[in-house]
C-alpha cells in the first residue's frame, strides 16, 4: 500500500531546505541570579529531550484511547498492558509491554483542528505569538556551555522548517537532518591543510571583531551561530561515516524511521540534549484502519527498541521521552472509512525524566467525542515538561528589560504527572 500523504495542505509539502537553517531573533540574557543558578544547576545534571512525533495526526482510538466495541471504536482490540489496569491498542503489542516506564494523558484538548495550529501549540505551549519551541528551551537551559553537538536537533526525512528559537537567538535553532544522510561539506576543502584552515579562522574571528564594533550582540551571534553549528558537526563527522551494528538494525528496522531512531540513540549516547525523529504518514482521511495498521506496525517495535536501549543504559531517568502529534482523528468514521482532523479529546504518551510512570490521566467518554475528565491543552503540557526536566516554567526569560514569562502564565503543569 502507498503511504498515505496527507490531505495536501501546505503542512504536507516536502520543503528541503539547507541543512544549516538561521532563526532570526536576539539572545536572551537571563538576568536574575537566582535565575541564572537555577540554570547552571540544571546544565550540571544534564538531562535530554526525546521526542517522537507523528507528524499528521495518529488516531488515539488505534492507540492510546481504544474504544472497542462502540459506534466509533474500529475494528480492533483492546489489549491489556504491563500496567494492571491499563490498555492500549492492538497495533502496539510491543509498547504495550513497556507501560510501566511511560504515561497516558487521555484529556487533551487544543480546541483546533489545524496542522499549523496545533503543531505549533504543542511545540510551544502558547496559541499565538513568537515564542520558542520546547526543544529551543531545551538547548537553551540544559545544553553544556562546551558541548560538541548542536542543542536542538531533527531527524526527519521531509516536513517544514520553522523559525524554533524565537528571541533565544540563533544557536538554539532546530538544526534538521534529512534522516541518516550527512549534510554537505562537513569535510575541509581538499587543497586546504590545517594551517591556512588556522589562518582563516583567526581571520574570520578579526571579521567578527569588526562587526560587532557599532551593533547590537545579538546580531552577531545570529550571523555566527550557522557557521558554530557547522564546526561542530565537523569535528564528529564520524557520527555518519560508521554502518550502523547489524544486530541493531535488524531489532529497530532497516526502514527509514529505523534507521533515525538508531541515529537519534547515537546522538543521546554521546550527549546530545534535544534529539527529535519525526515519522511521518497519519493523516488518514482516507483508509485510516490500513494506514495505522502499517504506520504503528513500523513505530511499535522501533519506539520499544529505543526505549529499552534508553532504560539500559541508564539514560531514561535523565531523558524526557515524549509522543505526540498535533492532534488526534475524529471518533467519527467519513465516508473513505478515514477520520479526519481531531484536537477535541485525544492523547500522547511520555515517561523517563521526571515524570510519575504508568498513569493515566483524564479520560474521555464512552465514544471518545469529548474529555470527560481532567481536560487539558498544550500549555499544561509544556509546563508538565519543563518542570519534569527541573526548569521552572513559571518564571520570566528577561529580554533587554522585558520579561516574557517561559510558560503561559495562564496555565500550569500537570501536577499528578511529576514524579
Amino acid at each position: 500500500m502507498k503511504r498515505n500523504q496527507g490531505c495536501h495542505s501546505l503542512d504536507h509539502q516536502i520543503a528541503r531546505r539547507q541543512f544549516l537553517a538561521g532563526a532570526a531573533g536576539g539572545a536572551v540574557c537571563l538576568g536574575l541570579s537566582d535565575l541564572s543558578a537555577h540554570a547552571e544547576t540544571v546544565k550540571s545534571q544534564h538531562k535530554r529531550i526525546l521526542q517522537v512525533y507523528l507528524q499528521g495526526g495518529v488516531s488515539q482510538l488505534e492507540s492510546w484511547d481504544p474504544k472497542p466495541g462502540t459506534e466509533f471504536g474500529g475494528p480492533f482490540r483492546a489489549i491489556p498492558t504491563s500496567v494492571p489496569g491499563m490498555h492500549i491498542s492492538e497495533l502496539l503489542p510491543h509498547t504495550a509491554q513497556r507501560m510501566h516506564l511511560l504515561s497516558i494523558v487521555r484529556s487533551i484538548n487544543i480546541k483546533t483542528n489545524d496542522h499549523s495550529q496545533g503543531r505549533l501549540f504543542m511545540e510551544k505551549g502558547r496559541r499565538a505569538g513568537e515564542y520558542p519551541y520546547i526543544g529551543s528551551i531545551a538547548s537553551k537551559y540544559l545544553a553544556p556551555a562546551n558541548s560538541e553537538l548542536p542543542g536542538y536537533i531533527h531527524i526527519s526525512t521531509r516536513g517544514l522548517n520553522d523559525a524554533t528559537a524565537a528571541f533565544l537567538g540563533a544557536q538554539h535553532a532546530q538544526l534538521k537532518f534529512e534522516g541518516v544522510k550527512p549534510p554537505q561539506n562537513l569535510g575541509l576543502p581538499k587543497n586546504l591543510n590545517a594551517t591556512a584552515n588556522t589562518r582563516r579562522l583567526q581571520l574570520r574571528q578579526q571579521f567578527n571583531q569588526q562587526f560587532r564594533q557599532g551593533r547590537r550582540k545579538a546580531q552577531t551571534e545570529t550571523f555566527d551561530a550557522s557557521f558554530q553549528q557547522a564546526s561542530k558537526l565537523m569535528a564528529r563527522k564520524s557520527f555518519f561515516e560508521k554502518t550502523p551494528d547489524a544486530k541493531d538494525l535488524e531489532r529497530y528496522g532497516k526502514h527509514d524511521f529505523g534507521r533515525n531512531c538508531l541515529l537519534a540513540r547515537k546522538l543521546l549516547e554521546n550527549n546530545a540534549t534535544c534529539v527529535k525523529v519525526t515519522h511521518h504518514g497519519y493523516d488518514s482521511h482516507a483508509e485510516n484502519f490500513n494506514f495505522h495498521l502499517e504506520q504503528l506496525g513500523e513505530f511499535d517495535k522501533t519506539f520499544s527498541m529505543l526505549l529499552d536501549d534508553l532504560h539500559e543504559r541508564g539514560m531514561l531517568e535523565s531523558t524526557l521521552v515524549m509522543v505526540y502529534s498535533e492532534f488526534g482523528r475524529t471518533p467519527k468514521i467519513n465516508v473513505r472509512y478515514g477520520r479526519d482532523h481531531w484536537g477535541t479529546a485525544w492523547s500522547i504518551a511520555l515517561g523517563g525524566c521526571g515524570v510519575q510512570p504508568g498513569a493515566i490521566i483524564g479520560k474521555t467518554n464512552e465514544k471518545g467525542t469529548a474529555v470527560a475528565d481532567r481536560e487539558v491543552d498544550a500549555g499544561h503540557l509544556f509546563h508538565t515538561y519543563l518542570q519534569a526536566l527541573g526548569i521552572d516554567s513559571t518564571r520570566d526569560h528577561e529580554i533587554g528589560g522585558r520579561s516574557i514569562p517561559i510558560g503561559d502564565p495562564t496555565t500550569q503543569p500537570i501536577k499528578e504527572l511529576l514524579a
